[in-house]
């Protein structure tokens, strides 16, 4: 088994930033993650990309070159195309095509970042309908624009895909926005907010008026929205401005908002709690990113959604931390370098307020109608976790157990928002008291041809 300082799961910029960090301190670093290339979603592909879809992809994209040439030093063993499938007492598990393997550290750093929040309408498990980062993967990872596309759903990566897809030759139909005007008028009050937000402000307005040029038309306050198709989806359905509207598509693109990917802090048994600000689970931990579990730490979009330079400034933080507390780094020295980064982080995380406001999720799809598919999964519908709700289920996990919704091959990534929407929509309970859903290991799909492997491999001699 090798044996590291500090194992980092994710290579997003949190990550990257802290592999880099902690290895200028003098860790050994494991940077585990299961894409091919560094970058995360934001910087995906970004060393392949950069130079054939930068210009199509935006000047944001193009700011991670810096933490993915970062992580090219002596102390950081990158394990690209592996995914952590178990963590526990400092081991963790990874498999990957080539099999299954174990490594230690003395510490961890989940670094998992965010995903998109699950948009389940009528029709959303049709072919063609996919989440809108999805079409932005395809875009960065093959220089694919999924077209004659309609953007269904609310905030800034709706309108930043959109421009996207216009940029690549493939302009969307329309955006059909939930936003609704209220919305606005209500971030508007948070004038002052907005004033020290001024270069997002900024980026957002660009974004919506190079989609005004080219003619694409938004839909604003849309409701009852059903994706509608025999074989895969042709037509989104939808009410706005006071009437029933129909637009012809060949795929739907869905977004309302991203939370923090917390599968593999669950399974580390870090607790968590609920953020009304972010309206989901997220973990509990200090300023540095220490949990009460020891050992584990987090950072980055996987704790607080703050965007890229706040994963980023959290990452640094978290990886002095870590060194100081493995004994590299004296307390002045890490006190000394971390003051600024963490101002700058909070200043970050202070702006993230204004884009909930402005940028709400769609109401009807946080706790769906009776007969919309909730856990792909298992295509249990929300019906029947009322119905299991009614019937004496009393909590998110004993809803699990009734209905099997939670227990396939995402283990609830897709479902479990919306099971404690209902569980609290027919119950009594508050949904910061019904808890998540239980993870144990494997939290990713592992082969018994790789379990095996992996365990000829604990037979051999350890590595230093």
């Amino acid at each position: 088994m090798h044996r590291f300082d500090l194992a980092i799961v994710g290579a997003g910029p949190a990550g990257m930033a802290a592999a880099r960090e902690a290895a200028e301190a003098g860790l050994k670093v494991a940077l585990v993650d299961e894409q091919p290339r560094a970058g995360g979603q934001i910087y995906r592909n970004l060393g392949r990309a950069a130079k054939t879809y930068g210009a199509q992809l935006g000047k944001e994209y193009l700011r991670g070159v810096p933490l993915v040439d970062g992580i090219n030093h002596e102390a950081i063993t990158h394990f690209s195309g592996h995914s952590v499938w178990a963590i526990e007492k400092g081991q963790l598990a990874l498999n990957s095509p080539e099999g299954a393997r174990q490594i230690g550290a003395r510490s961890v750093l989940l670094a998992t970042g965010a995903i998109e929040r699950p948009m389940p309408v009528p029709g959303w498990t049709l072919p063609g309908v996919m989440a809108a980062g999805a079409a932005q993967i395809m875009l960065k990872q093959s220089g694919l624009a999924v077209e004659n596309a309609v953007l269904v759903g609310s905030g800034p990566l709706l309108h930043l895909v959109a421009v996207q897809l216009l940029r690549a030759g493939a302009p969307p139909v329309a955006l059909v926005e939930t936003r609704q005007r209220r919305d606005s008028r209500r971030a508007l009050l948070m004038w002052r907010l907005m004033l020290r937000a001024g270069r997002y402000v900024q980026r957002s307005l660009a974004d919506l008026n190079e989609l005004r040029n080219a003619g694409i038309p938004r839909y604003m306050a849309s409701a009852n929205i059903a994706l509608l198709g025999e074989r895969r989806v042709d037509t989104v359905s939808f009410s706005s401005g006071g009437r029933r509207r129909e637009l012809s598509c060949d795929a739907a693109l869905l977004h309302h908002g991203v939370v923090p990917h917390v599968q593999a802090s669950r399974a580390a048994g870090v607790p968590h709690i609920w953020s009304a600000t972010i309206q989901a689970h997220v973990p509990v931990c200090d300023s540095w990113g220490r949990t009460e579990v020891p050992r584990v730490w987090v950072a980055g979009d996987g704790v607080w959604i703050g965007g890229a330079r706040a994963a980023e400034l959290s990452g640094r933080i978290a990886a002095l931390a870590i060194a100081h507390d493995l004994g590299f780094v004296h307390s002045p020295e890490r006190d000394r370098r971390t003051s600024g980064w963490i101002e700058e982080r909070d200043f970050e995380l202070s702006l993230r307020p204004l884009i909930e406001k402005a940028f709400p999720p769609y109401a009807a799809a946080l706790a769906p109608a009776d007969n919309v598919t909730v856990c792909r999964c298992e295509e249990i519908s929300a019906g029947e976790v009322r119905q299991a709700v009614r019937d004496g289920a009393t909590g998110i996990n004993h809803v699990k157990v009734s209905t099997r919704a939670g227990m396939g091959r995402c283990q609830g990534r897709m479902c479990a928002a919306a099971l404690a929407r209902i569980v609290v929509q027919e119950s009594d309970a508050k949904i910061d008291e019904i808890g998540t859903l239980n993870a144990r290991p494997p939290i990713k799909p592992v082969t018994l041809g790789a379990l095996a492997g992996m365990a000829r491999q604990a037979q051999r001699p350890e590595d230093d």
